[in-house]
């Protein structure tokens, strides 16, 4: 695994999902503490409202969408970003024209083997 990825890696390697509209890679990079995830949804998706047993620092890279962490809801933009703990529900709806692309950052890195949690 690579220690510095590109932006263009990142997006030839991500794996597309019909169903939501949205481009994902998990585990890009992956440590012994946290977990290197690149997201892009296309114009007019939804990021669905979901939680998992894992913090996420996520900073917007491209696009805009209005965004819920908890009770919390705003408009974010390139550069934005935000923070959710474990078990707190977040998602949004794609406003922008162009694809929203933003990175998260998980903490603990995912297992991926848990049937209770959705995984993007």
């Amino acid at each position: 695994m690579p220690n510095i990825i590109t932006l263009s890696e990142a997006d030839a390697a991500s794996k597309f999902f019909p169903d939501m509209q949205v481009w994902w890679h998990d585990k890009l990079a992956i440590g012994n503490h946290q977990e290197l995830c690149w997201v892009k949804f296309e114009p007019g998706s939804i990021y669905p409202l979901h939680s998992h047993p894992y913090e996420q620092v996520s900073v917007v890279i491209q696009g805009r969408m209005r965004l819920a962490v908890g009770d919390e809801t705003r408009e974010v933009g390139p550069g934005d970003m935000w923070f959710v703990p474990s078990d707190m529900a977040h998602g949004g709806e794609i406003l922008s024209e162009e694809p929203v692309i933003f990175i998260d950052v998980y903490s603990p890195p995912s297992s991926r083997d848990d049937p209770q949690v959705t995984y993007y």
